[in-house]
């Protein structure tokens, strides 16, 4: 046939960090208050996910904010965390308290 030519493989670069001061995403927040809980409970990647429905590899992109799940998968996560949407939703607003926003919880 012919030669085989080798393509460069392009990575793509990390998030630049943020700077102080900067309010996080949601889903950078979510992620983090989900990562806690986990770790707090004892459990491993792997069985959280399986509970939840989800890939290992999803769930760690969700717990380092790089991805933003749906509800759905947010209430499966939260559950195989025995934690509710609300209770999560709750955390983030009280963990990182916004000096540049008010904060509204609905009930």
């Amino acid at each position: 046939m012919g030669d085989v030519v080798p393509l460069p493989v392009r990575s793509t670069p990390p998030a630049p960090p943020r700077e102080a001061g900067v309010e996080p995403l949601w889903r950078e927040s979510v992620g983090r208050q989900l990562r806690e809980e986990r770790l707090s409970s004892g459990k491993r990647l792997i069985d959280v996910a399986e509970q939840a429905g989800v890939s290992p590899q999803y769930l760690s992109e969700v717990e380092r904010g790089l991805k933003d799940p749906s509800s759905e998968l947010l209430a499966a996560i939260a559950g195989a965390l025995r934690l509710s949407v609300a209770e999560i939703a709750t955390r983030v607003a009280t963990s990182n308290p916004s000096t540049q926003s008010p904060v509204c919880l609905a009930a």
